[in-house]
């Protein structure tokens, strides 16, 4: 029994001792390789944040910006050309991003173009109340603009030496009108053609008294748009005194652009709405279309005229216009796309083509824009039909590209053309997403500016009274920035902020109209879209302002608002993810 037992173990122990000297050394290398590719990997290893796709760091740790445990980033590169980027399916049900199919405009297209512009006094209808004799004005009745006139009243009083001359030659003739009638009647005349009534004359004749302080009537009805002369002054025989408008038509005037041209034709017909009337629909047709085209701003003056017997259209009102597309101008099928699938630059406009149908792969593509209609923008050229397009969760796949170093909307300078070499561009990192930038080269003026950011004062009240949940006086604020964009000197500005204005004015009200605070934080998602797009561009601003963004609000489509302060105070969700956001653009 013993010696079996040591024959056993003598078997086994030799065994081993084979099977290490045959598979020792493969066994050790294979290791050595597995350890080896494992360090590799975790060497390359990246770590995001489910919230903050923008975070990328080398270990694992917790989210900078809102805390939350990193988790390993998926690196996805294969099969993916240098101007295409992959997303993962978890972040494209976290975006939220949907894609459309581009087609051609069919028969359930709304078939409208839409334009903004705003109410001005109808010029035809403008007149001059204008002096008829030299003299000094000894007492003005015409005192303000808006001013209401009526024909036959009295709007100066003027003494003039050369009218005590005429009343005297009026005497005399008229002592001598049996021997001269002659005389007589020049004298009259002379006097009616300085706009004397027969009653006025009479008057002068049977008193035999000279009038030295002469009253001037007004001879049209009308609003005084503006007053040309003051109490002391000496006027010239036909100097303007005082314009009058006659506000009982009034011209509605918008702004085309040159590619909408072909749309518009006189008579053509127009619906108008304003803001100060939210329910009602003015109907009107094309009365003018300026033959001269603003070189400037590559714009064409549209008008239409309006019945204003009620006095509802004030002039400086905003207003917005649909008109109607007559089918027959329309000779070429157009492609068109969703406007929420378009990214403008300023000086061109991108789309994302989903390049496989299987699979997330993206690639930026620059397209040449055509009319807009309804919510629908048509494409002359970029895009082919059958191609799939992302038209909800365009910013979060731009800012996926960046963070891939691939070309995207706002790594792209002015000077790139498509011809640029890919490899040569310098890529920027440091956005998470991007603002859309309306038109570059605008100007606005130093009033409108100086008025906008003493707005923005009562913009961040609001925005802390949305930090605190307090709905009540977020109405309150709201309803102080409408009536301060209202007052707003919007003299030159043009057909964009306007649009951006109108808009703000709009979702405002709304704001102002409700205490349910998450409806409010709705409204204020869409009110802060326009509000960014004016303030960055506004140059020399006074005070450095921070442009910053929480990727959860909105349905997790994001949602930016603007602060003074680097310190993230969440206006979307207060208290409950106050530390949420992050900074994405500063503003000097």
């Amino acid at each position: 029994m013993k010696k079996n037992s040591i024959y056993t173990v003598v078997a086994a122990l030799g065994g081993l001792l084979i099977g290490y000297l045959i598979f020792g050394q493969n066994t050790n290398h294979t290791d050595g390789a597995v350890t080896h590719e494992h360090s590799r990997d975790v060497e390359n290893e990246k770590w995001t944040c489910s919230m903050h796709p923008q975070i990328m760091q080398s270990e694992s740790g917790d989210c900078p910006i809102c805390g939350m445990d990193l988790i390993p980033a998926e690196t996805i590169t294969e099969g993916v050309s240098p101007k295409q980027f992959k997303m993962t399916e978890n972040a494209m049900a976290l975006a939220n991003i949907q894609t459309t199919v581009v087609g051609t405009m069919g028969k359930d297209l709304e078939n409208k173009i839409s334009l903004s512009g705003k109410i001005t006094a109808n010029q035809e209808a403008m007149t001059v109340q204008a002096s008829y004799f030299e003299g000094r004005i000894e007492r003005l009745n015409v005192n303000y603009q808006g001013q209401e006139i009526q024909k036959g009243q009295l709007i100066a009083t003027i003494y003039s030496p050369e009218l005590v001359a005429a009343q005297q030659e009026l005497l005399t003739a008229a002592s001598l009108k049996t021997s001269q009638p002659q005389l007589y009647q020049a004298v009259r005349t002379k006097l009616k053609l300085w706009k004397l009534s027969e009653k006025q004359i009479s008057a002068i004749e049977n008193s035999g008294k000279i009038t030295e302080n002469f009253p001037v009537y007004a001879t049209v009805s009308g609003t005084v748009s503006e007053v040309m002369t003051a109490e002391g002054n000496y006027v010239k025989k036909g100097q303007p005194i005082a314009k009058l408008s006659n506000l009982k038509t009034v011209w509605a005037v918008f702004d085309a652009y040159e590619n909408q041209l072909s749309q518009f034709k006189k008579g053509q017909k127009l619906s108008i709405t304003t803001n100060a009337y939210p329910n009602k629909t003015f109907p009107s047709v094309i009365s003018f279309i300026n033959p001269v085209l603003n070189d400037t701003k590559r714009i064409v003056e549209i008008r239409a005229t309006l019945n204003n017997q009620q006095n509802l259209f004030k002039p400086g009102m905003f207003v917005a216009a649909k008109i109607d597309v007559d089918q027959k101008i329309m000779t070429q099928e157009q492609l068109v796309v969703p406007e929420s699938a378009v990214l403008w630059t300023g000086k061109r406009s991108l789309v994302y083509v989903k390049i496989n149908a299987s699979a997330p792969i993206f690639e930026m593509r620059e397209v040449v824009l055509g009319d807009r209609k309804g919510k629908m923008i048509g494409i002359h050229s970029g895009l082919n039909p059958g191609e799939e397009i992302v038209t909800n969760g365009t910013f979060t796949v731009d800012a996926a590209a960046q963070l891939q170093g691939k070309k995207s909307m706002m790594s792209m300078s002015d000077t790139m053309t498509r011809k640029d070499d890919e490899n040569s561009m310098k890529m920027q990192h440091t956005q998470s997403t991007a603002i859309l930038e309306y038109e570059k080269n605008s100007t606005l003026t130093t009033v409108f500016k100086n008025d906008f950011e003493k707005m923005l004062l009562t913009y961040y009240d609001m925005k802390d009274a949305f930090v605190a949940g307090a709905s009540v006086l977020v109405a309150q604020k709201a309803k102080n920035i409408v009536n301060q964009l209202k007052e707003m000197d919007h003299t030159g500005l043009g057909t964009i902020e306007v649009d951006y204005i109108t808009k703000s004015i709009t979702l405002l009200e709304n704001i102002s109209n409700t205490s349910d605070i998450a409806q409010q934080r709705e409204q204020f998602v869409l009110f802060n879209q326009n509000i960014v797009a004016i303030v960055s561009n506004i140059r020399s601003l006074k005070s450095k302002i921070y442009i910053q963004q929480c990727p959860m609000a909105n349905n997790n489509k994001g949602a930016v608002w603007l602060s003074t302060k680097k310190e993230i105070r969440n206006p979307y969700y207060g208290d409950a993810m106050l530390r949420c956001g992050s900074i994405i653009q500063t503003l000097e």
